[in-house]
């Protein structure tokens, strides 16, 4: 396995610097003229700026403003971070050890850094908050979903516990809460065909094979609403939130399945009643069984009345709600 290049800057706040590897070729006489054709999206006088205060470096130190274009060469530069809504709700750590790290994630908040979620996200904050700069997920959980992420601290293991995940040998269950409907027939698997497009921010269920397959089980129901558990055996995008909202009981708080409707990032309320549970599987390390289970339950079974009002805006430890 080749080695991964250690970058020349240090992280900022719990961020590695973004890297630019150079073409092997091109028309480009100078490393600024390329930048500029390359990350269009930056105003060419941020370039300038950046290359002037020394803020663009290459393994020998920063690059000055008048370098040559070099190919197969690499830089590497800190992003400018975009104006981000702060997400009020603590992460719980359920387990911690030399290699793991396991949390319960809060609704809203992301588990990697993308698009307008960078600082205000898992991996970000728990960088900084625990001071595990080499920390990485092993998997992810969406922005809106809340509960368990398992995240690899030392580096040489990362390749084991990601693929435990890779190659679907970790046991998942969720929780839900949905409508109750007395005619709907439980246990039962749902399979469907679930495509998602890049760019596009539903997934779609066309006509075709089944590429994905969710176990839905009731646990109970009371004042019209169930309790759900959810075993998904594949791993599609949005599979939980389709197959319930095909099934015909949509999670509560769902803005995008069956209809999407649009909702701004700093609305905290009615947030979507799904919650990872469970994470199982046997240490690809030492071969024993390793079980985590959120603490955390879902707010609109606690109180539908607490779930419409919404959740408070800050909190003392993790909830699902």
């Amino acid at each position: 396995m080749r080695r991964k290049l250690k970058p020349p800057l240090p992280q900022r706040h719990g961020l590695d610097p973004a890297r630019l590897r150079m073409p092997a070729e091109g028309p480009w006489a100078t490393l600024r003229d390329h930048l500029v054709d390359r990350l269009p999206k930056v105003d060419p006088a941020r370039i300038d700026l950046m290359l002037r205060e020394s803020r663009i470096v290459d393994m020998d130190g920063p690059v000055p403003p008048n370098a040559p274009f070099v190919p197969n060469s690499s830089v590497w530069f800190h992003r400018d971070l975009p104006d981000e809504v702060a997400v009020p709700f603590e992460i719980g750590v359920v387990h911690r050890d030399a290699d793991l790290l396991v949390v319960d994630k809060p609704h809203f908040l992301a588990t990697i850094p993308r698009g307008k979620h960078i600082l205000e996200t898992a991996l970000v904050r728990l960088r900084r908050e625990l001071d595990l700069p080499d920390l990485v997920p092993a998997h992810r959980l969406d922005r809106v979903t809340a509960g368990l992420i398992m995240f690899v601290v030392n580096p040489a293991r990362r390749g084991a516990y990601q693929t435990l995940f890779r190659d679907r040998l970790v046991h998942k269950e969720y929780e839900a809460v949905a409508p109750f409907d007395p005619d709907l027939e439980l246990p039962r698997t749902v399979r469907s065909r679930i495509v998602k497009e890049k760019g596009v921010i539903t997934a779609q269920e066309p006509d075709g094979p089944p590429n994905s397959e969710t176990l839905v089980e009731l646990v109970e129901h009371r004042d019209g609403l169930g309790r759900y558990r959810l075993l998904p055996r594949t791993g599609r995008t949005h599979q939980l939130r389709l197959h319930m909202a095909g099934l015909g009981v949509p999670i509560l708080g769902d803005d995008f399945y069956p209809v999407l409707t649009e909702t701004a990032l700093d609305d905290y309320r009615k947030p979507l009643q799904l919650l990872a549970k469970v994470l199982a599987f046997t240490d690809p390390l030492t071969g024993a069984p390793r079980r985590f289970e959120s603490p955390s339950t879902l707010l609109a079974w606690q109180s539908h009345e607490a779930w419409l009002a919404g959740p408070p805006a800050t909190r003392p430890g993790p909830a699902a709600g």
